[in-house]
């Protein structure tokens, strides 16, 4: 019998389940049930507290004012990624959302430095790094909700996240909601998935089911046994300290971007919302002690270190074999867990979840090719992610064991040994990525590179260079702009207090 899909049950909540669900009951209404069930015993692991500016366009696509977004969930606004000590001591560098002047007309990159505009590649290509500098917001109150004159993401507390696209979803979408723990799943003779017991729910059976359950993945993992495949040696943490440090005055200027700061063995993201900053220290427990890593945490965030809490969390860096089996796709953690670096954690929910709502099967015949589409596309994803990831670590000059491990031959994909050895003496290009679905574009392997001081030598194509006068005017231009922006935009604080004041306007 060829069953046609009305019943979708999403097995875990947090922002992977419940982004999920509200993609789906807005694309599809009224004409499949979704169900959602979570038990009430499994808190928010909440490391991933970054969005990349596609958030915007989701939370707009599931009716959610950006004003109520921002005043519930503790959001800021997000523009970039600063980088400090990651190359070497004293240095640093920007990967901001915002492209480069020109990018798609004329490159930039291979004249930014003969043309001296600004000292480093980020500050002469893009007006955004000085906006970070200078703690500017990306817009003005009076601009709609969702526009933007800078691109943007946000900062956002992981937790009150999850409530508010719960209560949107259940009140506004029609989502049901089921408090209760798993006890078993059941399988038809094929091995597909018809349902699962629950301890105070009762039988929740149905026809497509979402892995939502994190860690765990007590779906795509445990039951229908897609094996883990770890990245281990590529990208070596697996540790992570973290800590809710408040603000020593409330009205503390609060960065738009995330800062990261390399460390011994690891790195330290630096995250502010409105209240609090979210810091943890990332690392591995094979380069460092777990008293020492805490060690580098406290002194990090100075005196009031030692009266917080430090909550540790340990993971495996990897992903399933496959994310798509019979009648289950697995979204967030159940898929796989990367190291919180680039905010590439909500990116990966989101482009599953709208996957999903976009593709859903409509009968079982269509299942099978539809898990060959997205396994096939998000294996390519994650291992996107995990080449740019690398390329952080691969760029550095430290001398830390931990360092020098990750610049050996071994550890680096053949991927991204490829690139690198073709970036030598061309710049990245939009050739250098052919796959619609691939993570990060050639812009941001430009700001990394260059920021992280790789050379390319255009001398064996000093020939093709031949836009200097217009890339000049480009890099002019966004000197420019950047001085503009310090007398239109307001600090980055001050327009969170207006929001939470008046709110946009409604678009």
């Amino acid at each position: 019998m060829n069953t046609v899909t009305k019943r979708i049950l999403i097995v875990g909540g947090g922002t992977a389940g419940w982004l999920t669900a509200a993609l789906l009951a807005k694309q599809h209404g009224q004409s499949i049930e979704i169900c959602l069930v979570e038990s009430s015993d499994i808190p928010t692991v909440g490391v991933g507290e970054g969005t990349w500016p596609s958030m915007r366009t989701t939370l707009q696509k599931i009716g959610i004012s950006e004003s109520q977004f921002i005043t519930e969930c503790s959001a800021t606004f997000k523009q970039a990624s600063k980088f400090v000590d990651w190359i070497s001591p004293a240095n640093e560098y920007f990967h901001p959302f915002t492209q480069p002047a020109g990018y798609g007309k004329v490159d930039s990159a291979p004249y930014w430095e003969s043309l001296s505009v600004a000292p480093t590649f980020c500050d002469s290509v893009t007006f955004q790094s000085h906006m970070c500098k200078m703690g500017l917001a990306p817009k003005n109150i009076t601009h709609k909700e969702y526009e933007t004159v800078a691109n943007y993401g946000y900062h956002l507390d992981a937790g009150k996240f999850a409530v508010l696209l719960r209560n949107h979803s259940v009140n506004k979408l029609n989502v049901k909601h089921k408090v209760a723990n798993i006890t078993q799943v059941n399988q038809h003779p094929d091995s597909s998935i018809s349902g699962v017991e629950t301890d105070s729910a009762g039988r929740l059976e149905a026809d497509f089911f979402i892995d939502c359950s994190g860690f765990s993945s007590l779906l795509l993992g445990q039951t229908l046994g897609v094996p883990f495949i770890e990245k281990n040696d590529i990208l070596f943490n697996d540790t992570a300290l973290a800590m809710h440090v408040p603000y020593k005055d409330k009205d503390d200027p609060i960065a738009c971007h995330t800062i990261s700061t390399a460390q011994t063995a690891g790195w330290i993201w630096d995250i502010g919302l409105q209240h609090r900053r979210g810091v943890g220290y990332v690392f591995s427990s094979k380069h460092q002690s777990l008293e020492n890593a805490e060690l580098i945490l406290k002194n990090y965030v100075g005196p009031k270190a030692e009266d917080l809490a430090i909550r540790k969390i340990q993971f495996k860096t990897g992903h399933r074999a496959c994310f798509w089996r019979h009648n289950c796709v697995a979204v967030g953690l159940s898929s796989g867990f990367l190291e919180p670096l680039e905010a590439s954690a909500l990116m990966l929910v989101e482009t599953s979840a709208n996957f999903i709502a976009d593709q859903l099967p409509m009968n079982k015949a269509e299942m099978k090719p539809m898990e060959k589409r997205f396994n096939q596309v998000f294996t390519a994803k994650w291992r996107g992610v995990i080449d740019f990831l690398k390329l952080h670590y691969v760029l550095s000059e430290r001398q830390e064991p931990f360092w020098k491990d990750n610049k050996k031959s071994s550890s680096i994909p053949e991927t991204l040994q490829e690139m690198l050895m073709l970036w030598q003496n061309r710049v990245p290009s939009e050739y250098d990525f052919l796959q619609s679905y691939e993570a990060f574009n050639a812009a941001s392997y430009q700001y990394v590179l260059y920021g992280g001081g790789f050379k390319t030598d255009f001398s064996l194509l000093s020939h093709t260079l031949t836009h200097k006068d217009r890339a000049k005017r480009q890099l002019e231009i966004t000197v420019k702009t950047a001085q503009q922006m310090a007398l239109q935009l307001p600090k980055h604080r001050e327009l969170i207090k207006q929001i939470k004041r008046q709110g946009f306007a409604k678009l």
